[in-house]
């Protein structure tokens, strides 16, 4: 097959005119913090990985107030959700009683709530657009 100069040319023109993927900024408002203590510790997690332990993003903020905001930035845009829980002695661990409940407060994006386990990711996605968003989740 013989190709000419046009032909190459056109094909290189449209590989360059295809758009590169956008990266989108997703700010995270915590609210009701009922306990100025400790750290907030966020998980971002998309479809993939909201069953396990593995985030796309997180964050370990201190807590200084009833609220607070991290933004991600550099997201593709799409489906993800958040969970998160007060770290109120600092040791890094989710504190639970003796049957698994966790003893320190927790919470989920679209402060979705959970039955004998973590939301389903059904309850807790929301999308960031690609313009960016903002998400607020309540403590409980």
């Amino acid at each position: 097959m013989t190709r000419t100069p046009s032909l190459v040319a056109a094909l290189a023109a449209c590989t360059i005119a295809v758009p590169l993927a956008s990266a989108s900024d997703l700010t995270v408002n915590v609210e009701g913090i009922a306990q100025v203590q400790g750290s907030i510790m966020l998980g971002l997690f998309d479809e993939a990985s909201y069953n396990g332990d593995g985030a796309v993003n997180g964050a370990n903020l201190a807590v200084e107030g009833e609220s607070l905001t991290v933004t991600f930035e550099g997201l593709e845009p799409g489906e993800y959700a958040v969970r998160l829980y007060h770290d109120l002695n600092d040791d890094g661990e989710m504190n639970t009683n003796p049957f698994g409940i966790p003893t320190e407060p927790y919470a989920f994006s679209n402060d979705a709530k959970g039955r004998f386990g973590p939301a389903k990711w059904d309850a807790a996605k929301f999308t960031v657009e690609a313009d960016g968003t903002t998400h607020t989740i309540t403590m409980n």
